[in-house]
């Protein structure tokens, strides 16, 4: 199993000045009804999220039926988090576990009937938009506070977005960064200086952009714009130990092992209408690799019948045992997700096209999807986009639907017509029991097409930090990427745009191609949904055309948890568990 670099948020397009959007949503039961059949990518049901008004952006959040206050939730999952500073934050695993603790100027609100809408969080509305959104404006509520009591300021909004420029930064979106005025030339806050195109009027904080962006009040919802406490901003050191203005705060932390969080005394329900808080702690517990997490989870003995996890899922070895068994299968959350995985390759060490296309050709699609657990856990890939994703266009250039084993015989041909027999290929992948094997999988099959292959196990919590670096040292590692919100801009851009090459960045094929480049320039200025859609999918083809990544799948997640877990459901705005509307039954 393997998690996105980015979790994905919405999973379809947006027109300028739209006040709707979709997102892709289960075909199969998220309750776990007991029904047997497999959900499907390919095909998906969308539903819609709208932006809602000021008053759907009033608090407290809508209760959840029948939902208890009190007890302890705990987790059981792999790894601890390599960022909690938000400015860094951009891995799924980050954004899910620091809901109940960071608030941002716009959220969603999650309804009783799966669907969700975008509301204005730490604002009183999702936005003003004018200059056909070059201009954007926010109002920050009353009655926010930090967890030492503190009232949220002005100062504090400001130096949020300020301090995104640091040079410290060096994870995380750079949308903001890149879209104002000014930031270009601009290095932080922590001279005295201000950036002139973040204006603070009375509660109201004002963006100049460099370009019209109908959905940067989607955009302002991502984990990475949450607020930051200007007096506790201890810079690096904020990384470990950022401060709260959510209904929980950091009680304790022991690194590696676990993460606690404890009620925040100052948090007012009246000024959030996205965060229920029932119980009164929650303990993230790691090192548990999928088996024993998902036996843990069979047994359901003692303090586990309050345990879910925000990463793991059934293991491979236990998915037909769990999702065949209808009582077991009541405690699992099946969601389709927006995500492709795929495996970049490192086009500054593999330059030659033909190289690349002979990964692509030899590539053991088919295998894998059984080490992961089958069809009920995944769909075979063939592009960078995913079915549910608008501007999807299927096609398939390296043979997988005919030959989903792969071809080693053309794929060897190819490297023979580059002179590259034997060609050496340093693979990176997160080390845990899964990857593992699948990391066999994939040198054997290389390996039968001609190459000589090295695997290099990368510790999971840090993985993409150390792919994200210029000089990895690897010609191939584990990815995966969704949009940050609707449209296809937000997974070309960042992962396969020239601009963005660099330590933290997201190009991590480090794809610089003029017409790349330029298409995607180009498709970013298209206002109309159908036509951008349309070059979106022409983009996907085209990039594929170089062979700079192999596609992997797409994702079906299965989580389970414990019995005394209540309302485990799926967060279609932040497209991971909700967190933050689970309760501890009695």
């Amino acid at each position: 199993m393997s998690f996105s670099r980015r979790n994905f948020m919405i999973a379809t397009g947006v027109a300028a000045a739209s006040t709707t959007v979709l997102s892709a949503c289960s075909s199969g039961d998220s309750k776990g009804s007991g029904n047997n059949k497999v959900p499907s990518v390919t095909g998906s049901k969308a539903v819609t999220i709208a932006v809602g008004t000021k008053t759907d952006s009033v608090g407290p959040a809508p209760e959840v039926k029948g939902a208890v206050t009190g007890g302890t939730l705990y987790s059981l999952d792999q790894f601890d988090m390599d960022h909690l500073d938000p400015a860094q934050v951009y891995v799924s695993t980050e954004i899910c576990i620091t809901a109940p603790i960071m608030r941002a100027l716009t959220g969603y609100k999650i309804d009783d009937r799966g669907g969700c809408t975008l509301v204005g969080d730490a604002a009183t509305d999702a936005g003003t938009m004018k200059d056909g959104g070059k201009t954007w404006s926010f109002t920050l509520k009353d009655g926010l506070k930090w967890e030492d009591g503190t009232d949220v300021s002005m100062d504090d909004v400001q130096h949020t977005f300020e301090r995104l420029f640091a040079d410290f930064v060096t994870e995380g979106p750079r949308y903001v960064q890149q879209w104002l005025v000014g930031g270009d030339k601009y290095k932080g806050p922590y001279e005295g200086k201000h950036l002139d195109s973040i204006e603070i009027s009375g509660k109201t904080i004002t963006f100049r952009l460099t370009e019209a962006r109908s959905d940067f009040n989607f955009t302002l919802a991502e984990r990475a714009y949450s607020l930051v406490s200007k007096k506790h901003d201890t810079k690096q050191k904020y990384d470990k130990r950022p401060f709260s203005c959510g209904p929980y705060k950091i009680g304790d932390r022991k690194f590696g092992k676990s993460l606690t969080y404890v009620r925040n005394e100052h948090w007012d329900a009246k000024t959030d209408p996205i965060r229920n808080a029932y119980p009164d702690k929650y303990v993230f517990q790691f090192g548990f690799e999928l088996v024993a997490s998902t036996d843990r989870y069979i047994a359901d003995q003692g303090n586990d019948q309050y345990t879910m996890s925000i990463f793991n899922e059934v293991a491979p070895e236990r998915i037909a045992q769990v999702l065949t068994n209808p009582q077991l299968k009541k405690r699992v959350l099946t969601q389709v997700d927006t995500v492709t995985y795929y495996w970049p390759i490192n086009m500054t060490r593999v330059k030659d096209l033909k190289v690349r296309q002979a990964i692509n050709w030899a590539w053991p699609h088919q295998q894998l999807q059984t080490i992961r657990g089958g069809k009920a856990t995944s769909e075979l890939a063939t592009t960078i986009l995913s079915p549910v994703t608008p501007g999807y266009t299927k096609f398939d250039l390296y043979g997988t639907d005919k030959k989903p084993g792969g071809d080693p015989a053309k794929a060897k041909a190819l490297l023979k017509e580059a002179g590259k027999l034997g060609q050496k290929l340093v693979i990176a992948y997160q080390h845990s029991d899964s990857m593992v094997k699948q990391a066999v999988a994939i040198k054997n099959a290389l390996e039968a097409a001609g190459f000589k292959v090295v695997n290099k196990q990368v510790d999971k919590s840090t993985f993409y930090t150390q792919i994200g670096k210029i000089d990895n040292g690897y010609d191939l590692f584990s990815a995966g990427w969704s949009p940050d919100w609707p449209g296809g801009y937000s997974v070309f851009y960042p992962c396969w745009d020239g601009k963005n090459i660099g330590d933290g960045r997201s190009n991590y094929a480090q794809l610089n191609n003029a017409s790349v480049n330029k298409a995607i320039d180009a498709a970013s200025k298209i206002a109309d949904p159908e036509q951008a859609n349309k070059a979106w999918g022409a983009i996907d083809r085209q990039i594929m055309e170089l062979a700079p990544v192999v596609p992997d799948y797409h994702s079906i997640r299965n989580w389970m948890h414990g019995s005394k877990v209540g309302n485990v459901i799926f967060d279609p705005g932040n497209t991971c568990v909700a967190v933050c509307k689970m309760y501890a039954m009695k």
